[in-house]
C-alpha cells in the first residue's frame, strides 16, 4: 500500500493536485511556511501554515474547522453558494460580474483590483475591517442566509462508495 497522504495524487502526470496546491499557497503570502498539518489536526503555530486536505471545499473547511479555525476567509470565481458553522464565512468575490450577480451572498468584492478602482493594499484593509466586524459578532452574509447547516463534511481519507 502507498503511503502517500493524498491518495488523489498520481505520480507521474504533468502536475500533482500537491503541486497546485503549494503553487497557489506560495502566490497568497509573503510570510514563512510556520507548519504543515495533517488534514483536522490542531494548529499549534501561528502564522502562514498549510493544512493536507482535499480539493472539495465543504470538506476542506470542515478539516480547517476542525484544526481550529474560528473565522474562514472563502475566495471564489464561480459563485459557491457555501457557508460553514460553527465558523462563520466571509465570501470574496474575485470578480466583478460575481458580485453583481451574488451581492446578496458576497461580502467582499475584489475585482475592483483588476479595474484600477482599488488596490491590493486598500481591499487587504478593508478585508481586514470586515474580519474585525465579524469576529466582534456582525452577521457574514452567509450566516444572515442561515447557510452552513449542510456544510460541515468530514473527509473520508480512502476508498468511498
Amino acid at each position: 500500500m502507498d503511503n502517500n497522504p493524498s491518495p488523489v495524487i498520481k505520480k507521474g502526470g504533468l502536475t500533482t493536485i500537491l503541486e497546485k496546491s503549494l503553487g497557489a499557497a506560495a502566490k497568497g503570502v509573503t510570510s514563512p511556511l510556520t507548519g504543515v498539518y495533517k488534514y483536522a489536526e490542531a494548529v499549534t503555530e501561528s502564522g502562514f501554515a498549510f493544512m493536507d486536505s482535499p480539493g472539495y471545499d465543504p470538506a476542506s473547511v470542515t478539516g480547517q474547522i476542525a484544526g481550529g479555525c474560528n473565522l474562514v476567509c472563502f475566495t471564489t470565481g464561480r459563485g459557491a453558494a457555501f457557508g460553514s458553522k460553527p465558523a462563520p464565512t466571509v465570501k470574496v468575490a474575485t470578480n466583478s460580474e460575481l458580485y453583481g450577480r451574488m451581492t446578496d451572498d458576497m461580502d467582499l468584492n475584489t475585482g475592483d483590483i483588476l479595474t484600477g478602482e482599488a488596490t491590493i493594499e486598500s481591499k487587504g484593509r478593508e478585508l481586514y475591517a470586515l474580519f474585525l466586524r465579524i469576529a466582534s459578532g456582525e452577521a457574514s452574509k452567509s450566516e444572515a442566509q442561515g447557510l452552513g447547516d449542510y456544510e460541515f463534511v468530514p473527509w473520508q481519507i480512502g476508498a468511498v462508495m
